[in-house]
């Protein structure tokens, strides 16, 4: 029997017969499957038509895969990647919304959901609630037409893939390139736009080298946050400009959170605010302590209070939470695991294409909850949102060190490290190289990495475990039970047996040298 979404879809939309929809910029005409954006025909296929058609229908309810499968493939059975190939093509036909997000939402685990924002009303200023930054047109230095069409499409690309991110909001490449060849006050430009970031660069070639240099303002504190200089040559002009984009994406987010958190010290002390809260928790978690996350937790709990249904809170808390199990930290109660099942539920239905939602859900999946067929998908998901996302990348390595290809994990790590060097989480990819080469038998070159992460933070119990088990693995039983004692005065009456409560345990074998090395060196059972 064909579902309702599906006869909307192939006998025209109810009550909309044959009348023009509007959404933002876009008209779509259900009876031709026509649509138009900025007074312009924009081409359709006739399935990408009946599954817009579909969603329109569904009026911002969620529309489950196997109904969009038989709007577009009415009688016939596909597989659900011909499903996500139409979505792309779709979302690439409908652009994004004024807010630089796609006007389709992915509903994990069950469909899709089309956003029909409500027309505006009067409109009123009022202070954003996160940062906002604005990508500014690159200058041409070379004074060459040619650079001057490429450094425009770095600015388009890196303005997209910043647009993806929801920590922070990005305003529209129009409004941006106003100022395009103007000499501008820059202090003038963020306060017109709104904003307390700006990201500027240029653009230089020199012979058959292109060189662009980036740097990030805060013109809040008139602070550079942050420079880099990026060289390539002429005839690799497109691998170079994703590298460019994905370098500058991947960096952008974790210096505005610092930068953010910085602010929230220094100018907002007495704040109770949601958002300050949430900010006064990220330094306490960045100790990886037991006292430094029962602290971050309290903040989060208390944002809580003041919006309880806030997707990053909620799947934030539910992380950190998690987190104690994984560390061997004693639980904050003994609802914790429930606790962090409600709260990752209202995180998911609330999610809104957040990646880092996605991503901290997926955590809590994979070692906490231990459900992971619906880690992978969710991690997955969060990666399809934006794969440049630090959390994202890392977790994406985790994901895959335990439940997917071990080469892919050192892929996935070795990305987060190359992209984002300056990320205060590198030492989780540090560690997590070491226990993939732990798991391939190169104990050596474990060390390497575990002691490549000790050094970014010697509080980390997980690196720990890799010291200690490559050294015993080795023979060498004094340097492994040095190490021991240095992880029992973080993390005193630790055992095998908590840290395998801790990890992921669909495949055994994953953990199995580690905590080999563990029992060689001295670990209580």
């Amino acid at each position: 029997m064909r579902s309702d979404f599906a006869r909307i879809a192939s006998g025209g939309i109810a009550g909309m017969t044959s009348s023009i929809i509007t959404f933002g910029p876009l008209t779509f005409d259900p009876s031709s499957g026509r649509l138009r954006g900025n007074g312009t025909d924009i081409p359709l296929g006739h399935r990408a038509a009946a599954l817009l058609q579909t969603l329109i229908a569904a009026d911002q309810q969620p529309v489950p895969k196997s109904a969009l499968l038989e709007a577009a493939w009415p009688g016939m059975v596909v597989e659900e990647g011909n499903l996500t190939v139409q979505i792309a093509a779709l979302r690439k036909a409908l652009g994004t919304r004024a807010d630089g997000q796609d006007w389709i939402v992915t509903i994990p685990r069950v469909g899709y959901r089309l956003v029909r924002p409500e027309p505006a009303s009067t409109p009123t200023m009022e202070l954003p609630t996160i940062p906002v930054l604005a990508v500014l047109p690159f200058a041409n230095l070379s004074r060459d037409p040619e650079q001057e069409y490429f450094a425009d499409g770095v600015v388009e690309d890196i303005t997209t893939a910043l647009s993806r991110f929801k920590s922070f909001a990005v305003i529209a490449r129009n409004s941006s390139f106003i100022y395009k060849d103007r000499a501008v006050d820059l202090r003038q430009v963020a306060s017109e736009l709104g904003v307390r970031y700006l990201l500027e660069g240029s653009i230089r070639r020199a012979g058959d080298q292109l060189r662009i240099g980036t740097k990030l303002v805060d013109y809040g504190s008139g602070q550079q946050i942050w420079a880099e200089q990026y060289e390539g040559t002429v005839d690799e002009v497109f691998a170079f400009q994703d590298r460019i984009t994905d370098s500058v994406a991947m960096l952008v987010e974790p210096l505005i959170q610092q930068a953010e958190i910085d602010h929230s010290r220094r100018n907002r002390p007495g704040s109770i605010a949601a958002y300050d809260l949430y900010l006064r928790a990220l330094p306490k978690f960045l100790l990886v302590t037991d006292t430094g996350n029962k602290a971050a937790v309290a903040l989060l709990t208390e944002a809580l209070v003041l919006e309880p249904d806030n997707a990053v809170y909620l799947a934030t808390a539910a992380s950190w939470i998690s987190d104690r199990t994984i560390m061997g930290w004693p639980p904050l109660g003994p609802d914790d695991r429930q606790r962090c099942a409600n709260y990752i539920a209202l995180a998911l239905s609330n999610a809104n294409q957040n990646a880092t939602v996605l991503t901290h859900c997926g955590n809590v999946l994979l070692h906490f909850l231990k459900d992971y067929d619906w880690a992978i998908s969710t991690i997955q998901s969060a990666v399809e949102t934006n794969p440049n996302d630090h959390w994202t990348v890392i977790h994406a390595g985790v994901m895959n060190l335990h439940c997917g290809s071990i080469e892919a994990s050192l892929n996935w790590f070795q990305r987060a490290i190359r992209l984002s060097p300056r990320d205060p989480f590198a030492f989780v990819s540090l560690t997590g190289i070491s226990h993939a080469h732990l798991m391939l038998g190169d104990f050596d070159e474990a060390l390497v990495w575990a002691t490549r992460s000790l050094t970014l933070n010697p509080n980390y119990p997980c690196t720990y475990w890799m010291l200690i088990a490559a050294n015993a693995l080795l023979g060498r039983t004094d340097e492994a039970r040095r190490h021991l004692v240095q992880f029992l005065a973080i993390v005193p009456e630790m055992t095998i047996a908590r840290i395998r409560e801790g990890q992921p345990d669909r495949d055994p074998q994953r953990i199995a040298p580690m905590l080999e090395g563990l029992r060689l060196a001295g670990l209580p059972e």
